[in-house]
């Protein structure tokens, strides 16, 4: 073979896998197809494209009702409901609840209805497509979770303070509740402070739950009272203080929720409409009508009835040595009678000012072996306390939370 012959067979047998490899490649590149990115809408559709009208559902509204105040016939609106009844039980709907309603917006002819948002709560939602094919579907709202640690020191009230110190007014009903057997919170005292250690849920930076308080202390003076949580798993008690004493007590410190006190206990004192100076063996709490008045302990009616210049009365015998009672009810709970047995922080009527009164309030009193006592010195027993295996465990959870208590707050 002539030797330009071979030198140009050479060139091309060695150029023949470099183009191979250029046409596979502008082979691969002419067919990829690049991947479909999905694009999640939180509500489960677009909403740029359509216009918004939001209210709340009215007193006494129905589903179909408020389904054809937005623009569906009767007929789509019930087919609407029967389509979503697994999914929504539009009898729990409430008056309040907020809505949106979406609508196409084409304005050139009616507007059609295409979806409807309905808030069940602050979190969850139900959605309705109202338009074929009907249905529905739930969505809830991202729900973070936060440790937080609060220290408030009282200077004006709990509330006040609390508030001021940007604490959410649920974490108040929180510690109310935890130390409503070990500390007056009618009485708080500038200088009280309660630091806790707590978890909280927060939803659009707005807090719609107290989760857990882990650890809490009150302290007065020289008198500390933590509150540590420890669940035995038994469905009883879950707070205790240090040495494995539960935090719940025989009586309730109040025989209602966190209001002020108006008039003490006194043998002394000028009475408000008479004028004359006469003892008022009991505790007068201010309070609105009709704000509920609970037992302080368990125990039984021993009378029911007008009680004078006491008003609607309600009388309890808690054992054989405490009887309480409760003075110028507005009314009284249903079906209470005399006999009945009742349980601690059960309700047994109403704030009122029946009889002789100047305004609302209840008057509480107390007996201990058939003479008066102040109520807000009363001493009460703790319930059972915790069980002997779980002290460790306890005094290890109060050391650490000790501990990280200091590291917050530098002491």
């Amino acid at each position: 073979m002539h030797r330009k012959s071979i030198l140009v067979l050479i060139t091309v047998l060695l150029m023949l896998p470099s183009c191979q490899l250029f046409r596979r490649k502008h082979d691969a590149a002419q067919t990829h197809v690049p991947e479909k990115k999905d694009t999640v809408y939180p509500l489960g559709f677009c909403t740029d494209s359509l216009d918004l009208i939001e209210g709340t559902l009215r007193g006494g509204e129905i589903f179909t009702g408020l389904m054809t105040r937005l623009g569906m016939s009767a007929t789509d609106a019930y087919a609407l409901a029967m389509a979503s009844d697994s999914v929504f039980d539009a009898r729990k709907m409430r008056a309040g609840n907020a809505w949106q309603a979406y609508y196409d917006a084409d304005t050139t002819s009616v507007r059609q209805l295409q979806y409807l948002v309905y808030e069940q709560n602050k979190v969850d939602m139900t959605v309705f497509r109202c338009v074929a094919p009907l249905g529905a579907w739930k969505v809830s709202k991202p729900v973070e979770s936060q440790r937080k640690y609060v220290d408030v020191t009282i200077r004006s009230s709990l509330w006040n303070d609390m508030i001021a110190a940007n604490v959410s007014p649920l974490m108040i009903v929180e510690l109310s509740e935890i130390y409503a057997w070990t500390v007056d919170f009618f009485g708080l005292q500038p200088g009280d402070r309660f630091r806790a250690i707590y978890d909280q849920r927060v939803c659009e930076g707005e807090v719609i739950d107290i989760d857990a308080v882990e650890y809490a202390v009150f302290t007065r003076d020289d008198k500390v009272l933590p509150a540590i949580l420890l669940d035995q798993g038994d469905g009883g008690n879950r707070y205790w203080n240090e040495k494995g004493e539960s935090m719940k007590k025989a009586f309730l410190k109040a025989p209602l929720k966190f209001t002020r006190i108006s008039s003490g206990f006194s043998y002394h004192r000028k009475h408000p409409v008479h004028g004359t100076v006469r003892p008022h063996t009991g505790v007068d709490y201010a309070a609105p009508t009709g704000t509920p008045v609970m037992s302080i302990g368990d125990g039984t009616v021993i009378s029911k009835g007008w009680g004078g210049g006491g008003g609607n009365t309600v009388k309890i015998r808690h054992n054989s040595v405490y009887t309480t009672a409760y003075l110028h009810l507005s009314k009284y709970a249903s079906g209470l009678k005399v006999g009945s047995r009742v349980r601690q922080g059960d309700v047994i009527g109403y704030v009122g000012m029946t009889g002789t009164a100047t305004g609302p309030h209840l008057d509480f009193r107390v007996w201990k072996n058939g003479t008066p006592i102040n109520p807000l010195t009363m001493e009460s027993p703790s319930a059972e306390p915790v069980r002997s295996e779980y002290l460790p465990v306890l005094d290890s959870l109060n050391r650490h939370y000790t501990s990280l208590l200091d590291t917050y707050t530098g002491e």
